[in-house]
């Protein structure tokens, strides 16, 4: 954690955002359990910081519903329920049918992906899908969360419309956190994940919307099939 600078908002801002995306990832590795207890000062005696900005992360947290509060006893990682999980699968695939929707519809509010001007910002999101795939070839978790939020958050970006684009963030960070919880207890992810980032990509430049949906439906069909059978052992 960074040290002390003239402008202490600033730096407690800075840890505030820091502390939240250090759980964050905590929990997305699976090294904070659903269920487990901690408090304030434990976290803040743990980063070495001031309780402030260690309980604006953990009430940051507990609002993107990772974390739960208990006014007694400090706070705890939400356990998320095949139910949650199946609730969580449904908003995605809204947001992302209206991301679909705006590419029939021609109203991007970023700018048309057949302009030359997107070619990098493309290019960057294929890339992010090419390292999400291998990730997931190798059944490795967790470079593959890194990569499919960044290629998640970077596609709907392309958009235009930065409210849609961190609602769905929230919803993939919630579904990793659902999704982690089962995965865990795999010793061998090969052949597991989903591996479709590249050619969602492609259906997408091509504006080929029904095959970009039929791969979304198909991936969020496999997932919940997946959580639904280790939910019951």
């Amino acid at each position: 954690m960074p040290g002390r600078s003239g402008n202490g908002a600033v730096t407690r801002s800075t840890l505030r955002q820091q502390i939240a995306d250090a759980l964050r990832d905590e929990v997305l590795a699976g090294r904070l359990q659903p269920g487990q207890e901690f408090t304030v000062k434990e976290i803040a005696e743990q980063y070495g910081v001031s309780a402030t900005p260690v309980r604006e992360a953990l009430v940051d947290l507990s609002a993107q519903g990772l974390l739960e509060a208990d006014q007694h006893r400090g706070f705890r990682v939400h356990e998320y329920s095949v139910e949650d999980f199946r609730g969580i699968l449904e908003a995605r695939a809204l947001v992302t049918d209206g991301m679909f929707q705006a590419l029939d519809n021609g109203h991007l509010g970023y700018r048309d992906l057949d302009d030359p001007r997107t070619a990098a910002a493309v290019a960057g999101i294929r890339r992010r899908a090419d390292e999400a795939q291998r990730a997931a070839a190798a059944g490795d978790l967790t470079v593959l969360i890194g990569y499919d939020l960044r290629f998640w958050r970077e596609l709907s970006s392309m958009f235009g419309n930065r409210y849609l684009a961190d609602f769905l963030h929230r919803l993939r960070v919630q579904s990793w956190v659902c999704t982690v919880q089962h995965l865990r207890r795999l010793t061998d992810l090969r052949g597991c994940l989903w591996h479709g980032h590249t050619e969602l990509v492609d259906a997408l430049a091509g504006h080929d919307t029904k095959a970009a949906r039929s791969i979304v439906a198909a991936y969020n069909a496999d997932s919940l099939a997946l959580i639904e059978r280790l939910a019951t052992g």
